[in-house]
């Protein structure tokens, strides 16, 4: 006599995938500024109650990704130029710092792990695939940060790495990118602390611009 068991996913899990994907469908676009998300509707189409849906668009009122128009409406945030200005002021502020330990702490295996993933980003662009371009071009910057070696710097920009990933996917300018992506890369493989840092920031300040031009159509950042 046999039995069959059905496994019960338990409710956090489902939260988190619920979240997972719905964080994701922003970031890649195909959730856009404006668009309603609506608890049954998603409910029905993941598959879920409402209850892990209801936590999931919480977390992501949270992460700055939705806001409540009304207390019975939450639709996906347009980003603003201060939204733009002040997140790219955290990536000066973390990034450039991270760069700079990472030339002093990176191992011959952590150089290794951005070699491939910058050869794996030359394919993505080559191929215009934007959204795993996005993913790899996050990897990298995880990265870099990992191997900076300070677990407080890496919790520091936990809380806004989505934001962040949203907001670069936004500048689809992928050549010029991978060229900086490889600058920076030679520049933390050489050791040199302070190269590293002057390349970390001349590329946040170059993405700054071109996510600002694609965002809101201006030539030069907003004061």
């Amino acid at each position: 006599m046999s039995s069959t068991t059905t496994k019960i996913e338990p409710l956090g899990a489902v939260r988190e995938r619920v979240l997972a994907n719905l964080r994701q469908e922003i970031i890649a676009g195909r959730l856009g500024p404006g668009d309603r998300l609506v608890e049954r509707d998603l409910a029905e189409r993941f598959g879920v109650s409402r209850v892990p849906v209801r936590e999931a668009i919480r977390a992501l009122v949270a992460e700055g990704f939705v806001h409540f128009e009304t207390p019975r409406r939450t639709v996906v945030r347009r980003l603003t130029p201060n939204d733009v200005r002040e997140l790219f002021e955290l990536r000066e502020a973390l990034e450039v710092y991270a760069a700079g330990l990472a030339a002093s702490n990176a191992t011959p295996e952590d150089l290794a792990e951005v070699r491939e993933l910058l050869d794996r980003a030359a394919g993505a662009t080559e191929a215009g695939d934007a959204e795993l371009i996005t993913d790899i071009n996050s990897r990298l910057h995880d990265r870099i940060v990992t191997m900076a070696g300070n677990s407080l710097l890496t919790a520091a920009l936990e809380p806004v790495a989505g934001r962040l990933r949203w907001m670069t996917r936004r500048n689809e300018e992928w050549p010029q990118l991978l060229v900086e992506h490889r600058e920076l890369y030679e520049a933390i493989a050489s050791g040199d602390p302070d190269r590293a840092r002057a390349h970390a920031l001349a590329h946040v300040r170059t993405n700054y611009r071109s996510t600002v031009r694609h965002l809101f159509g201006e030539t030069e950042p907003p004061a």
